[in-house]
């Protein structure tokens, strides 16, 4: 059977010695730019937690991850602690650490099974050209325009942009919505042949340019750590093309706040949140140019 490069790049295994504790070794081939993906560390977490728990009929249904360090690439550590262990829906907390660091990323995760309920999706997928009308992150940057810094991430997602412009063009900002196609070159499938839910957490942390959208085009250099990633998980996706469908809410005091949904054809299969903080390796931005037109 194959298995992924996102498979065997995220996973776990129990520490013997140490009930509770299980170990990864994470790569730089998922950068985002300078460490391990946001969405990669707590994926991490989610696979710990669901081994932990050993239940394969609960689904993961939503996890929240607060980055209290950087997580490097390397040898890391994952607690796990079982918050309850239910029949038909579990919580556990795992925290993501390089070995003999003090912190990292904890993750809380709610596992279940399917229950009785209300249905309804009160959100529609924006309209948006195919994946084949779209340009490709990959497509080489205009002579003049300088990429600041690598993201591995994307030698193993494609990405391509439906709404939204690139760094390079000239716009008046107007909205910060955006919409890109995702694929996995490998993806990463469950044993039934659909995308494995991790694969939807690591692509919804990838919120950041809705902010640039809204602020419009000659911004300084930026970057966006998270404070934290909270994604649900609603249904199975199939490995092909998945519509993400992007904004920003709200900026101010150095902090930013963007969210996600995740489309395959017309069914919504996750949705995520993230609170983001701004930093400037060239200094921050003069008053002129941290209002939003």
């Amino acid at each position: 059977m194959h298995v992924s490069r996102f498979a065997r790049d995220t996973a776990v295994v129990p520490d013997r010695e140490r009930p509770g504790r299980w170990r990864a070794a994470l790569t730089d081939d998922w950068s985002a730019p300078s460490a391990p993906q946001g969405g990669v560390v707590a994926g991490v977490a989610v696979r710990a937690i669901a081994a932990a728990l050993a239940a394969p009929a609960q689904r993961l249904r939503s996890v929240t991850a607060v980055f209290a360090a950087p997580v490097r690439a390397g040898a890391t550590e994952i607690d796990v602690t079982v918050l309850r262990r239910g029949r038909s829906i579990s919580q556990a907390t795992a925290t993501v650490r390089n070995a003999g660091a003090d912190a990292g990323c904890t993750a809380i995760a709610v596992f279940g099974d399917a229950r009785d309920g209300f249905e309804f999706v009160d959100l529609v997928p924006p309209v948006a050209p195919p994946p084949d009308a779209c340009r490709s992150f990959r497509e080489p940057a205009p002579p003049g325009f300088e990429r600041r810094v690598p993201f591995s991430y994307w030698d193993h997602v494609e990405g391509r942009t439906a709404l939204g412009h690139a760094p390079w063009d000239r716009w008046v900002p107007t909205t910060s919505e955006r919409a890109y196609w995702y694929r996995f070159d490998d993806p990463p499938l469950a044993g039934d042949g659909t995308l494995d839910p991790v694969a939807l957490v690591t692509l919804c942390d990838t919120m950041p340019g809705a902010i640039a959208e809204r602020m419009g085009p000659g911004l300084p250099f930026w970057m966006p750590p998270s404070a934290d990633l909270t994604v649900h998980v609603f249904g199975d996706a199939r490995p092909g093309w998945l519509l993400a469908h992007n904004r920003a809410r709200w900026a101010g005091d150095g902090y930013a706040s963007a969210e996600i949904a995740l489309w395959d054809g017309d069914r919504l299969v996750a949705y995520g949140t993230q609170m983001m903080l701004f930093t400037f390796p060239d200094g921050p931005p003069p008053p002129e140019r941290r209002r939003a037109g």
